[in-house]
């Protein structure tokens, strides 16, 4: 490192600094630091931008608020200049990432692959310049790969490095079985950093594994190993789990305005920082400025809460946007009004029904478990009123309006 550092002018030095403290923020881990730091140097010394590799696996193509982790990562290198590999897994998806599972993974057709790619481009387009990203399917070079290239390829790792990867070694601990292909997966994922030179990669800390394996095999390949840069996984609605739509704890980048602002406002308080943090573009001096002043309570939960969702309303839609979604937000839930939006059904059934069965039949609850559930946790209101008993016996006289939860309302008209 001080090789190159030595041959940067002071000014080159002041911006290597500058690049790497952007990079270095909201991340889990760079691996390694002080490799970072010089092809950053040799970026600045020759002119050539670093090319910054995401392998994408397009097998869940909805993007929602945890995928903008690594895409505002992106952002910052794109908007110094540096050159952003998308890499569509066509191939590797067939194959399925068992990342985290304890079962193969169902492997994808050539249509899902091309549709969910087509998906992923839109929604990313909210976050990035996609016209300044260079964009691969990497079946271009792994379906030319012969037996014994693979072969070759399978040679450069042993079987006991890869039982390390949890998931494997779990799966083998319990006798539930790995098929031999899902081998593979971290082995193609890393032959795509030798095919592309890549600099850089960046994956969730979940991806620990696979995004080390292009820096093993660059190595094997003798070429330049990339620095690998890990970033935090952000959890969901739920406080708990990472952010998944299979566990409906997330946030959409393309939900509607005040149904994103409102899922803001469910978070737990101990995760507005984090989501400041990681997914809002605000200057590092704001959100330090709303950290300390949430510290010493000079700011409230809530209120930064909704700062928060403002902002990522702001983000995904605009400024105005933002504030009808913040005034339909008080209106509603703070001020007890009914949205104007509220759908309708005409009710034409019985006279008089349980509740339960009634939540059931309008679609508001998949279960009568979950209905029961609901009202016993003081989620259901009629007419604003919470409905206390499990086996209320609804009828129908005139008009109603049906609450679920905070953002859900329905309309019941008596034909």
């Amino acid at each position: 490192m001080g090789t190159v550092k030595n041959k940067l002018s002071k000014e080159q030095q002041i911006e290597m600094e500058r690049q790497f403290t952007i990079y270095q923020s909201g991340v889990s881990q760079i691996i390694p630091e002080h490799e970072m730091k010089e092809k950053i140097g040799k970026s600045l010394m020759t002119g050539r931008p670093l090319k910054i590799k995401l392998g994408l696996d397009p097998s869940a193509p909805d993007v929602h608020l945890g995928h903008t982790v690594v895409l505002n990562k992106l952002k910052q290198f794109q908007e110094n200049g540096h050159i952003i590999q998308l890499i569509i897994g066509d191939f590797t998806g067939k194959i399925g990432d068992p990342t985290g599972k304890s079962t193969a993974r169902k492997q994808l057709t050539n249509e899902e692959v091309k549709h969910n790619a087509k998906t992923y481009f839109e929604q990313f387009s909210k976050v990035l310049d996609m016209e300044k990203v260079e964009l691969y399917y990497n079946s271009s070079w792994l379906s030319k790969l012969g037996l014994e290239d693979t072969i070759n390829l399978s040679a450069s790792i042993t079987v006991a490095r890869l039982l390390e990867r949890n998931d494997f070694s779990e799966r083998l601990a319990t006798g539930k079985p790995i098929s031999l292909h899902e081998f593979f997966y971290p082995l193609m994922q890393g032959y795509d950093s030798v095919e592309l030179e890549s600099d850089v990669e960046l994956g969730g800390t979940d991806q620990h594994f696979n995004v080390l394996m292009g820096r093993h095999l660059q190595e094997h390949f003798e070429k330049e190993k990339q620095v690998v840069i890990m970033l935090p996984l952000l959890e969901g609605l739920d406080g708990v789990e990472k952010m998944s739509k299979s566990k409906n704890n997330y946030i959409g980048v393309d939900e509607e305005p005040n149904e994103m602002l409102g899922k803001i406002m469910s978070i737990p308080d101990e995760l507005t920082m984090k989501y400041f943090n990681l997914i809002t573009d605000l200057p590092q001096e704001e959100k330090t400025e709303i950290a300390v002043k949430l510290e010493k309570g000079d700011l409230h939960p809530r209120d930064a809460k909704m700062h928060l969702g403002k902002v990522i309303v702001r983000m995904y839609h605009d400024e105005e946007t933002a504030k009808l979604a913040e005034e339909h937000f008080k209106t509603v839930f703070q001020r007890g009004a009914i949205p104007e939006d509220t759908p309708e059904i005409i009710w034409k059934a019985e006279k008089s029904i349980p509740i339960i069965d009634l939540l059931v039949q309008l679609e508001l609850q998949s279960s009568k478990s979950e209905a029961r559930r609901m009202i016993q946790n003081g989620g259901i209101r009629i007419n604003g009123e919470k409905v206390m008993e499990v086996d209320l016996l609804v009828g129908f006289e005139k008009d109603f309006i049906i609450q679920v939860g905070k953002r859900k309302f329905l309309k019941v008209s008596i034909s």
